[in-house]
């Protein structure tokens, strides 16, 4: 498909006489309002633009910021109130044909020095219909190019991809997103992205948090315990980080005493830093895909509802190596990272490492993951014909590494989780979801009660709806 250049975008943009709003633009110029203006018919969309730069000045109009922060989430709502507002107010009854919208962004790009990256936060409030109820779309970028100017060229296209998009492409949220990104391939990663509003009230915005991953805007999504996207930096940054994997489908009780005792052990080895402490159930696009090798939305829809249902927060990562994910998560200056993984797992990333890294490498290839600040906790596994436990202290690895190996558990960057339930070893969750599938084998009782009832009443995971209908 052949993307329009956003010159183009913008002039069938002000060519359109029934859309009007207004360009509010905080720290890195005007460069969205730039591209309206410079391909000419600008008076046929913009009612307004304004650069707030002074924070002074940019106080007196949104209000203060409590946290002292302007390039965040809240400063940008401020913004779209405000500007949306007197849209509304000063010329809802002189153009009554008008579909009115407000941009905003508040954005920071590189310093001088290079020591900080560029980011910040865009977002639209748009009518659809006119005189209909706004919607919004927000979302986060975070600026990859390696110049301030070029920050600021690659913010005006991805501010005028958006406009378009929502204009063009809202009744396809996949294309949404895909057009986000276009001629900027490379350029920007953007973490997060919500649409809300009258049009959108049947979008479930955790896809949105998938779509993101799967087109390869960002390595890592997340949303909250409410299924709420949300940007990174609100749960990772200068927190402890408790990271644990899997399919989640369905939840069992080894899944709920992975959570628990990994939890509880890791606060016990934070001690007095226990509080700052996020905990998050973690899918990859591998994880995700199903019999037919694909992710389906429905699928994962269902793992989501049930994660949430359980009070988990949920980050979605295309990081099926945990070096990525290890890199990804000390960007934002996480303290510790705990990370949760089974004997069997854990054997098998040993043995890829060694391996692959036979050449006089492989201290490399295991210093990028036992850092000071990384932990990986091992769940146990029961091994095939005895009721002897795998653990990280029995592991049958490369008799080349053994000195390697006892060094990582010396230091504690491998230890064993203590504290679990030894009578659940047995559960396997693909046979538990044939079971489900099946509504046979009294399948329930390898599920927590309430999340066997939520599986039930919502006909989660295949669970059969006639049998569901009869027992209730």
């Amino acid at each position: 498909m052949q993307h329009l250049e956003p010159e183009q975008k913008a002039l069938e943009i002000n060519l359109d006489n029934s859309i009007y709003g207004s360009f509010a633009e905080i720290g890195a110029g005007q460069e969205v309002a730039r591209f309206f203006f410079k391909v000419g018919a600008a008076a046929g969309t913009i009612a307004k633009t304004i650069s707030a730069y002074d924070k002074t000045v940019s106080d007196h109009v949104y209000g203060a910021e409590t946290g002292g922060r302007y390039v965040c989430e809240s400063r940008l709502y401020k913004m779209l109130d405000h500007e949306y507002e007197l849209m509304i107010d000063r010329l809802s009854s002189e153009r009554v044909n008008t579909r009115f919208f407000a941009f905003a962004d508040t954005v920071s790009t590189i310093n001088f020095h290079k020591t900080t990256k560029g980011h910040g936060w865009l977002g639209m409030r748009f009518q659809l219909e006119t005189g209909g109820e706004p919607n919004d779309i927000v979302l986060h970028v975070e600026m990859l190019d390696g110049d301030a100017s070029l920050q600021q060229q690659a913010l005006g296209i991805l501010g005028v991809n958006l406009v378009y998009a929502c204009f063009r492409y809202h009744q396809d949220y996949k294309k949404i997103i895909a057009s986000l990104m276009d001629n900027l391939r490379d350029r920007v990663a953007i973490d997060m992205i919500r649409i809300t509003g009258a049009q959108f009230e049947k979008l479930d915005n955790r896809l949105l948090t998938l779509e993101l991953v799967k087109q390869g805007h960002t390595q890592v999504s997340i949303f909250d315990k409410k299924g709420r996207p949300v940007q990174a930096s609100e749960f990772l940054y200068k927190q402890n980080v408790l990271v644990v994997r899997g399919s989640f489908r369905p939840i069992t009780h080894v899944n709920v005493d992975i959570l628990h005792a990994a939890t509880l052990q890791f606060k016990s080895d934070l001690g007095a830093d226990s509080s700052r402490c996020q905990v998050f159930s973690e899918m990859t696009l591998s994880n995700l895909s199903t019999d037919s090798a694909a992710v389906d939305d429905k699928d994962y829809l269902d793992r989501c509802d049930l994660l949430n249902f359980m009070g988990q927060h949920v980050m979605i990562t295309d990081c099926k190596q945990y070096t990525h994910l290890i890199s990804y998560l000390f960007g934002y200056r996480i303290a510790q990272l705990a990370i949760v993984i089974g004997s069997r797992p854990l054997l098998d990333l040993l043995n890829e490492k060694f391996y692959q890294n036979q050449n006089g490498l492989l201290l490399d290839a295991f210093a990028q993951i036992f850092t000071q600040n990384v932990r990986l906790y091992v769940y146990p596994a029961q091994k095939e014909g005895s009721g002897e436990l795998l653990t990280s202290q029995n592991l049958p690895i490369p008799p080349a590494m053994a000195y390697l190996y006892q060094h990582i558990l010396q230091h504690k960057h491998i230890v064993d989780i203590q504290n679990f339930d030894r009578d659940i070893l047995h559960i396997y969750s693909p046979e538990v979801l044939r079971l489900l599938r099946n509504d046979e084998g009294n399948w329930e009782k390898f599920i927590p009660h309430k999340a066997a009832q939520y599986i039930k009443e919502h006909f989660l995971f295949g669970f059969p709806c006639q049998q569901a209908e009869f027992n209730y």
